[in-house]
């Protein structure tokens, strides 16, 4: 059970996807099982990291923040017949 990834077994298998999907399909599929491992990698790599400390308060300038305003409410206009 251990000599499962033997050259032969490896042949076959690549005889076997060869004949189910095609030559042409295979760089297709090759390419997205790749992009799907590097997000995996990614995403572990992203869960094992440490979440980063937050941001220091530094202090404000003495120039107040524009006010932030409402949007504008949608006026409705009526014709009367």
């Amino acid at each position: 059970m251990g000599d499962l990834l033997q050259p032969t077994h490896l042949l076959v298998i690549a005889v076997v996807l060869l004949v189910l999907f095609g030559a042409k399909r295979l760089p297709e599929l090759g390419k997205g099982l790749g992009e799907g491992l590097k997000g995996f990698k990614e995403g572990i790599k992203g869960v094992s990291d440490p979440t980063p400390a937050p941001p220091s308060v530094q202090q404000q300038s003495a120039a107040p923040a524009p006010p932030v305003s409402a949007p504008a409410e949608p006026q409705i206009i009526r014709k009367d017949s």
